[in-house]
């Protein structure tokens, strides 16, 4: 772990380092190197220009610089950049994606309905 800003918190893996399993994250990840498997996370995965993912991710906001191949689900805004690649199946609340970018798959952006209360 490393610190980002002062007092926030976020995990990385770097380039030349590669990971095959599961990732569950607490807090911020960034990934510049190569994951084969699935990643969690309770706040933003962010894939680095020279980062790789071959599996699905579910996280509250995701920013896509190098390549997902795989399912997203994202609670809030997936960030798909220039330089990325998305490969596969997206559900997501807002989607920003920029010139160049590439997404070859499908996309929802079905809001999920709120909870019914239990009557008394």
């Amino acid at each position: 772990m490393a610190t980002q800003q002062p007092g926030t918190l976020f995990n990385a893996l770097t380039t030349g380092s590669k990971i095959i399993g599961t990732i569950i994250a607490d807090s911020d990840i960034r990934i510049d190197g190569i994951v084969e498997g699935d990643i969690q996370c309770k706040g933003k995965i962010v894939i680095g220009e020279k980062g790789s993912v071959k599996g699905n991710i579910n996280c509250q906001n995701a920013e896509i610089l190098g390549h997902l191949d795989g399912k997203a689900a994202i609670s809030d805004t997936f960030s798909l950049r220039s330089t990325g690649t998305l490969t596969g199946e997206l559900n997501t609340k807002v989607l920003i994606i920029e010139p160049n970018a590439q997404f070859n798959g499908t996309c929802s952006m079905k809001q999920q309905p709120a909870p019914t209360p239990i009557k008394k």
